[in-house]
């Protein structure tokens, strides 16, 4: 039958529209070509990555409706065709399990590696659980086992869970940033519309590095920055350089950032190194306003705009903050596709790499959640 040419569309299958919390939701949004009726074996494939609330939904629709459900998991090498983000198939299936552990007897586990799997020739099966992007795809198949004098599959069609925004989740929008796995958004509301006051609770934890230290002599900071560019060579996501050093630096070793922030200081003290930062680099110059110790709606929409022009476009940006951009990476990190780099500089230490995964988003947004409005 050979490969699929486009990898992110497997017919007759579900593409992964979509952590999980124990399933213990009702399904819901079903729609069916066969009545309703209970299957003993259905069928149901894609590469669920980042297995999330629309994902939990499909799989318990379809668990309502079969007393064996085949779950058939696209293989790495043709889900990494389609993004190499994707995790292991053997990491996908587990958080499966983990979320389904009183039902796992019903869900049996294959690698999908082919274009169509076995629903055109599967004796068993009589029921095939997809979303309204794949039902075309099995209404073909059903074509394709009435050739082979096979009867048709009862088509179960599930509505796709909608995120925060009403937009559908999906695993694409999980990697590239933009929802985590039950939909949130990754930034409280309340930064949208209010200045947001660091509270000293929230200072007290961001008195450790967030990340790697690489180690370096302060007055020679390329040193830090020669082996931070060696660790994070092949990063998927844009190099973020916040403070005047870190994105001077990076120019300067002729590997600008693809979003800088600036504030003309370091150590909160006026810099004269920052003259020397080429601004004509970048493909679009921000400016926002951010005080020291807040975080301002101003500086959240650079920094939205600038990761948007990185992920849409491949195109840089320099945000020229008036006020501090230290507190910067707390939107940052929420804000950036998974596997991006963040660099800032550790006064008379070295530089820090953190790598954007939803472990530094989670713990962005409970510190964001932290703050208070600003009088």
């Amino acid at each position: 039958m050979g490969l699929p040419h486009n990898p992110t569309n497997v017919p007759g299958w579900v593409r992964s529209p979509s952590f999980a919390v124990k399933a213990s939701v009702t399904p819901r949004g079903t729609q069916s070509t066969g009545g309703g009726k209970i299957h003993e074996v259905g069928l149901i494939g894609g590469t669920f990555d980042r297995f999330h609330a629309g994902h939990r939904n499909l799989l318990m629709s379809a668990l309502s409706h079969c007393q064996t459900v085949e779950v058939w998991v696209t293989v790495d090498g043709i889900a990494r065709e389609k993004d190499s983000r994707i995790n292991p198939w053997e990491d996908r299936i587990e958080e499966i399990r983990q979320t389904f552990d009183f039902d796992s007897d019903r869900l049996k586990f294959h690698e999908l590696e082919d274009l169509y799997g076995p629903a055109p020739t599967h004796n068993e099966a009589s029921a095939i659980i997809c979303t309204s992007e794949t039902i075309s795809e099995c209404e073909s198949i059903n074509r394709m086992r009435k050739d082979e004098g096979l009867p048709e599959l009862e088509i179960i069609c599930v509505d796709h869970t909608m995120s925060w925004d009403g937009s559908p989740i999906s695993s694409s929008r999980i990697r590239n940033g933009e929802i985590d796995r039950e939909g949130h958004c990754w930034i409280p509301e309340s930064f949208e519309s209010y200045e947001m006051v660091l509270t000293p609770q929230v200072e007290a934890e961001l008195k450790e590095p967030f990340g790697q230290l690489i180690p370096g002599p302060e007055d020679e900071p390329s040193h830090a920055m020669s082996e931070v560019l060696k660790l994070t060579e092949g990063a998927l996501g844009p190099l973020i350089a916040v403070g005047d050093v870190t994105v001077r630096t990076l120019q300067d070793l002729g590997r600008p950032a693809d979003v800088a922030l600036i504030d003309g200081r370091t150590k909160r003290q006026v810099w004269e190194g920052a003259e020397e930062i080429d601004s004509s680099l970048y493909d679009s110059v921000l400016k926002c306003s951010s005080p020291a110790g807040r975080l301002t709606p101003s500086l959240l929409s650079s920094c939205r705009e600038a990761i948007s022009s990185w992920s849409d476009q491949k195109t840089s940006s320099m945000i020229i903050v008036d006020g501090e951009e230290d507190l910067a990476p707390l939107l940052l990190h929420p804000l950036a596709p998974i596997d991006s780099v963040i660099l800032y500089g550790q006064p008379s230490k070295g530089v820090v790499i953190r790598w954007c995964g939803e472990d530094a988003k989670k713990r962005c947004r409970r510190l964001l959640r932290g703050f208070e409005v600003s009088e």
